[in-house]
């Protein structure tokens, strides 16, 4: 299932907007900040999709039943980039286990690449309502590697793939090689091109550059 979040007007494209705009992205800060609030909003729109019970609440004047969370949550990121889009993960499922993923791009002379995931870090996964966190879904090689690492730490009963921007051509490789049932895959942008190089156009750049400054 592809949830498009863009296709709804609302301050989250307000957001998306100040994460493209080049002017606004030499604010490293305002950047991170922006990836945490699109987290923080994209997790609000998974908490109603997810179980909840009843419980009563006692207040200094009664009790009260509400409904509250049911699921156990697992929210995981591949580092660098998506780190301050999971911390708007945390900031609203804030009871949440993580897990983080290594990968990186291993360039070859011709200028192909191969995806190497180097190291997970889970707690197990059985279970539970697994949410992972990409800012940028290119051609879906990451994002799919680091799927299959995470069902090494167990059998989730559900899992959400978020990503902020999205190609195409990574989306569809997303629906041929994620299961038809158990898997949601949110975005908040959905561009038409991908670069020789797998850049998305037009995209916004290197997420994990403008967090947290240029690597060598």
């Amino acid at each position: 299932m592809i949830k498009d979040l863009s296709k709804n007007n609302s301050i989250l494209n307000q957001y998306v907007a100040e994460l493209r705009d080049v002017d606004i992205q030499k604010d490293s800060m305002r950047f991170r900040k922006n990836m945490e609030r699109i987290g923080e909003m994209i997790a609000y729109e998974i908490s109603k999709t997810v179980e909840y019970q009843s419980e009563d609440v006692e207040t200094p004047l009664g009790v009260s039943s509400v409904p509250k969370l049911k699921e156990k949550i697992v929210c995981s990121t591949i580092l660098r980039a998506g780190l301050p889009f999971h911390q708007g993960l945390l900031n609203v499922f804030d009871s949440a286990e993580s897990a983080f993923i290594t990968a990186y791009r291993k360039h070859k002379k011709d200028g192909i690449f191969e995806i190497e995931i180097e190291y997970v870090s889970s707690p197990d996964l059985n279970d539970k309502v697994v949410i992972l966190s990409d800012p940028m879904l290119a051609t879906g090689s990451s994002m799919y590697l680091a799927y299959k690492a995470l069902l090494e730490k167990g059998t989730p009963k559900h899992t959400h793939i978020i990503s902020i921007l999205s190609s195409l051509q990574g989306i569809n490789y997303m629906k041929k090689k994620l299961p038809s049932q158990n898997v949601t895959l949110w975005t908040t942008a959905i561009d038409d091109e991908l670069t020789a190089k797998a850049y998305i156009v037009p995209g916004l750049g290197d997420a994990g550059d403008l967090a947290f400054g240029s690597k060598l």
